[in-house]
């Protein structure tokens, strides 16, 4: 790398802007960075599993939105520029001290609704634990599908409100809430996960087309993860994330979902 430093950019949300964190108070303090993923050694690995395997092996213009620190920013080597944006003060401070000699990498405080980039063009967005955050996540699809080129990639991390272990909790009584109703389950205060078929409605009402599914974090327990190696655990998801994807076993999901041609022919002729 040069001796370059990344820029930050403040960006401050439209008015009304729906649905999003915006910039203010943190959402995470370094806690997050340090604390959080410290203990999560088999869910890193696991989301770059899938994340690998979802990514074009090149590109153009990549935008990285929740980036937070810029943890998976080592994985994006095949793309240039990069643009790392978040909504919390804190984390683009972290980012920015992250990448801070790669000429390529710009950091945005900016909330997921109000994007600093020009229509139709980035060419692949990746969005990783932002959905958590969202009750509603239509504006943000929305958003996505304006930066997006026309064949753009939006490679997108949920949580699953229908993973495995709660249809089987909720089977046996052990929980009130149904996996299979399609709103939002707010399961901590803030926090939601998603129903699969929900998130691909609002994909495609965006102009996005879900194309391959992944199913992630198959072993997240902590009776296995506390006992197993994490690099052992990850090694046996590997070739199930994919198989597995569409049925969503797993407590998070992947979808790469595609901006279709009309979306782009009709911005070019309004």
């Amino acid at each position: 790398m040069s001796g370059m430093t990344s820029t930050t950019i403040a960006r401050e949300p439209a008015p009304g802007a729906p649905d999003a964190p915006e910039p203010g108070p943190p959402i995470y303090d370094l806690s997050y960075r340090d604390a959080f993923w410290a203990v999560r050694a088999y869910e890193d690995r696991c989301d770059r599993i899938a994340l690998r395997a979802l990514l074009p092996r090149s590109g153009g213009h990549l935008v990285d939105l929740g980036a937070g620190f810029g943890r998976v920013v080592d994985e994006y080597g095949a793309f240039a520029p990069i643009s790392l944006v978040d909504a919390s003060p804190v984390m683009v401070e972290a980012a920015s001290e992250r990448v801070a000699a790669d000429p390529r990498c710009t950091v945005i405080l900016a909330n997921a609704v109000d994007l600093p980039m020009a229509d139709s063009s980035v060419d692949v967005v990746v969005s990783i634990r932002l959905l958590v955050h969202l009750r509603d996540p239509e504006a943000t699809f929305r958003e996505v599908a304006r930066v997006l080129r026309p064949g753009g990639r939006l490679i997108v991390e949920f949580p699953n409100r229908q993973h495995l272990l709660a249809r089987l909790r909720y089977r046996f009584r052990r929980q009130a809430w149904s996996p299979m109703d399609r709103q939002p389950h707010e399961y901590v205060p803030g926090h939601f996960s998603h129903h699969p078929q929900s998130i691909e409605r609002q994909l495609r009402d965006a102009g996005l087309e879900p194309a391959r599914w992944r199913s992630v974090s198959l072993f997240r327990m902590a009776w296995i993860t506390s006992r197993v190696p994490a690099a052992i655990l990850a090694g046996i998801e590997r070739p199930l994330q994919g198989f597995l994807g569409r049925l969503g076993p797993g407590p998070s999901a992947y979808v790469l979902a595609i901006k279709s041609d009309a979306i782009g022919r009709s911005r070019r002729s309004a």
